[in-house]
């Protein structure tokens, strides 16, 4: 949380930054560079640890990889914003980072799986999806049949290590691939843009931004009260002995679900279809409730169909900033997109951040012990484990809801604001010429 907390300072510093800096290589090319080998050495120094460290060095390096982090993120997300001024085109922008979002999550899950399945005897990549297979089988059979069972402290070196070095060779590439292939748009505008401070004071006066932001903070603080007790709620509450083939399926609804919330974006706005979304994953967690030891089959369709709406929690907050910093623009004249996605990731560090704490205390004071499971913790921390579970999301996405029902940025708007800009953008081009 302390780690997270960093943010505060260098999410907003490098959003300005990243709007200003000026050089023959672009604006936001320059943090990709530079923060790509940040974050391989944060990822690194996290995951193989040297020998006998401590609280201070987790933290520092820690730290640090989210300094890296936030480096590419918020220049990244503010490209994106100005690849196209197009109010569905944007939606397919966000929408195709969140496909390699998603194929970057299964990568990482696909690491330790793999470890694991070499571990029990499994041998080769053929063996690895039969065992894949299996789970899946086994988790919709409601019949896991007999695992052979590994000691897992034995396999967090292999493992972390693994994800170590699958960080350091995948960040390099990727960060290449889009900075030889993706043009950077030059700056529309060539009034001076305001500043920092002036910057803070459009935020506030920003209606529509400032209605994102607490609809991000409510929402992502109710996404990791979740799951900062998932595993456990899996493993504990539902018993499913494998959460390998949960989350294989998972993702596969996430990135099938793609094009059907792009398309639902279309149809009826992006707010409504982000609207939708939390309706959805609200009755999904308040049906978990329901479930037993044992419900694997509930539970699984259930689980998949959280992963379907799982797009559209990411991508969809990221498109309505996007179009909110038209508003800015359309007001002050200036092309504050990195200002503006700095906000949006200081919300969302900071409501995760608080929101994992929380919901981890709540447990565990109230009487869950994580490493006796249910045997050890009290009937109240069993409780207390569901409610956060499956309540938690409903209470905070219902709050999140009042706010999205009446959200004024609707696609016809949008609209009026980009024929603002254009002919600002008209008027200065004649400007530039007569000159």
């Amino acid at each position: 949380m302390l780690a997270r907390l960093t943010d505060v300072l260098t999410d907003p510093i490098i959003g300005d930054l990243s709007d200003r800096w000026q050089t023959r290589f672009g604006r936001r090319r320059p943090w990709l560079i530079m923060g790509t080998p940040v974050m391989m050495l944060g990822a690194y120094k996290l995951f193989v640890p040297d020998p006998g460290v401590g609280m201070l060095y987790f933290l520092t390096w820690l730290a640090i990889f989210f300094v890296g982090s936030t480096m590419i993120l918020l220049p990244h997300r503010a490209w994106g914003a100005e690849l196209s001024p197009d109010y569905h085109q944007r939606s397919r922008v966000t929408a195709a980072r969140e496909i390699y979002v998603l194929i970057g999550l299964m990568v990482a899950a696909a690491v330790p799986m793999i470890i694991e399945i070499r571990a029990d005897g499994g041998t080769g990549v053929g063996e690895v999806f039969k065992t894949l297979w299996q789970d899946a089988v086994g988790a919709f059979a409601g019949d896991f049949g007999e695992k052979k069972v590994v000691d897992r402290a034995t396999l967090t070196g292999p493992v972390l290590q693994g994800l170590a070095f699958t960080v350091m060779l995948a960040l390099p590439i990727c960060a290449s691939i889009v900075l030889i292939f993706v043009k950077e748009p030059k700056v529309a505008s060539t009034e001076a843009r305001p500043s920092f401070k002036d910057g803070l004071r459009l935020v506030r006066k920003n209606g529509p931004m400032m209605r994102v932001l607490m609809i991000a903070v409510l929402v992502y603080f109710g996404e990791s009260f979740r799951n900062a007790v998932s595993l456990f709620f899996i493993r504990d509450i539902v018993g499913v002995p494998t959460i390998g083939a949960a989350y294989f399926f998972y993702f596969i609804a996430a990135l099938g679900a793609i094009p059907f919330w792009l398309w639902l974006g279309r149809k009826i706005g992006k707010h409504r279809a982000f609207m939708f979304t939390l309706i959805t994953v609200a009755c999904v967690s308040a049906c978990n409730l329901l479930l037993d030891y044992g419900d694997y089959l509930a539970f699984f369709l259930l689980f998949i169909v959280k992963g379907f709406c799982f797009g559209g929690l990411q991508f969809l907050p990221v498109a309505m900033v996007a179009d909110v910093v038209d508003v800015d623009a359309a007001k002050s004249g200036g092309g504050r997109a990195g200002t503006y996605f700095a906000f949006l990731g200081f919300s969302e560090k900071l409501a995760i951040a608080f929101g994992t704490g929380a919901s981890l205390n709540i447990v565990g004071l109230l009487g869950f012990d994580p490493s006796g499971g249910v045997a050890a913790s009290t009937e109240i921390g069993v409780q207390s484990l569901r409610l956060v579970y499956c309540l938690g999301p409903v209470v905070f996405y219902g709050m999140a809801l009042k706010l999205i029902w009446n959200y004024p940025l609707t696609p016809e708007r949008h609209a009026r604001f980009r024929e603002r800009l254009e002919r600002r953008a008209a008027r200065l081009a004649v400007k530039a010429n007569t000159s």
